[in-house]
């Protein structure tokens, strides 16, 4: 790869980086404050409380496919200011439902808010796709370690804001995400500008179909631990706030929890990439889902606030290498032309079980309570332990032939 090539690379991550750090605090202001809203909205059944969280969640699983398919034809500088549009009506229909205490509209503006964050999530193709092969693990894990401003952005956000709109509570915290997608657009900006006949030409419909595609074992492999992590990442989080508050803990300290786990989520991107260059995806991979049963057996052990907040940091950490982990590998799955097929699939997929984790994690908890909760991420752990172990020796064994 060219000086100037390299150069380009570089700036790209960096200013997505940036815009992840600034547009991602949409998402842990939602998880945060959704289902303490929502069940401050709420009746007497508390049981629909993380609605608003799923549809957060089908919002980024739904606007997965759309999302490539505007970045396809716009390019990628316009097609990221669509998304940032998105996120700021969400959060303005949010606000307005909070100040109406109406559950099912603030419900929608956290699915808009979740269609902005779609955009959002392809910023990490973005920077793989103008990157050289040994550095795309790295480019990745570049653009996610943005988000560890994200952990400080968005829980102290909440903190300064959820009274600022008084007496509505939380009110003035969904209006800070119209601000966030403001400064998002602003740092997007100074992207190149990419045409939109360039931007066709790179997604044209050569190459591969996507059953093809899907069906490799590598790609479908790794789809998998991608979702199983996140899902399971989604899953803990969501009922973790109300599981604090349920044992007497302030939203506040639910909050600083979440902050813990975020910068748990997002603080090893810095080097991540290099542990997957030098030990490889897989391995990296099995190492985050061991990290998610450490989490679900300290979660188990007791409820004082240093095992809720030392689970959720597992459960970041834990993320992280899995997901970027596996990430990495879809990214090496598929050629530039059948990269809107590949990355719009992996994203409906992902966040289509992401939306369903969450709702289960209100429905579960409020049925069996947080002891069955963290119980259910053994199995699944186990599961893509086994999944990456299989990739492993197949590739072990690819290699021996």
């Amino acid at each position: 790869m060219s000086v100037a090539a390299a150069y380009e690379a570089r700036r790209t991550a960096l200013i997505l980086a940036s815009a992840q750090a600034v547009l991602g605090s949409g998402g842990p202001i939602c998880f945060s404050l959704g289902a303490l809203a929502g069940n401050f909205m709420l009746g007497a059944d508390k049981s629909l409380a993380t609605a608003p969280l799923t549809g957060y969640s089908i919002g980024l699983a739904l606007g997965a496919l759309p999302a490539a398919g505007v970045i396809r034809a716009l390019g990628h500088r316009n097609g990221f200011m669509t998304g940032t549009l998105l996120t700021a009506l969400g959060g303005l229909f949010a606000t307005i439902a909070l100040f109406q205490s109406s559950f099912w509209l603030f419900a929608f503006g956290l699915l808009v808010v979740g269609g902005g964050n779609a955009f959002v999530q392809q910023f990490r193709f973005a920077a793989a796709d103008n990157a050289p092969p040994e550095f795309k693990a790295r480019a990745i894990s570049f653009v996610l370690a943005g988000g560890i401003v994200t952990a400080v952005i968005g829980p102290q956000t909440v903190i300064f804001t959820h009274d600022l709109l008084a007496p509505v509570p939380f009110a003035g915290s969904f209006a800070a995400i119209i601000v966030l997608a403001a400064i998002g657009a602003a740092i997007l900006f100074f992207l190149r500008k990419e045409t939109g006949i360039v931007a066709r030409r790179a997604g044209s419909d050569s190459g591969r179909t996507l059953a093809q595609i899907a069906t490799q074992p590598r790609y479908a492999v790794a789809l998998g631990c991608g979702v199983a992590s996140y899902a399971l990442m989604t899953f803990v989080m969501t009922g973790a706030p109300l599981a604090m508050v349920g044992c007497g803990f302030s939203s506040d300290q639910a909050t600083l929890g979440i902050s813990w786990h975020v910068m748990a989520m997002f603080g090893p991107s810095f080097f991540t990439g290099r542990l997957i260059y030098r030990f490889g995806a897989p391995t990296i991979v099995g190492s985050g889902f061991v990290l998610l049963i450490s989490c679900a057996l300290v979660a188990m052990s007791g409820i004082h606030l240093w095992q809720f907040w030392t689970a959720l940091i597992l459960l970041g950490l834990g993320w992280n290498f899995a997901f970027i982990g596996a990430t990495s590998i879809v990214a090496q799955c598929y050629t530039p032309e059948e990269k809107g097929r590949a990355q719009g699939f992996h994203d409906f997929v992902l966040f289509s079980s992401v939306a369903f984790a969450s709702l289960m994690s209100g429905a579960v908890y409020n049925g069996w309570g947080w002891d069955v909760l963290v119980r259910i991420v053994l199995p699944v752990a186990v599961l893509g332990l086994l999944g990456i172990c299989f990739l492993r020796f197949r590739d072990r064994r690819v290699t021996a032939d």
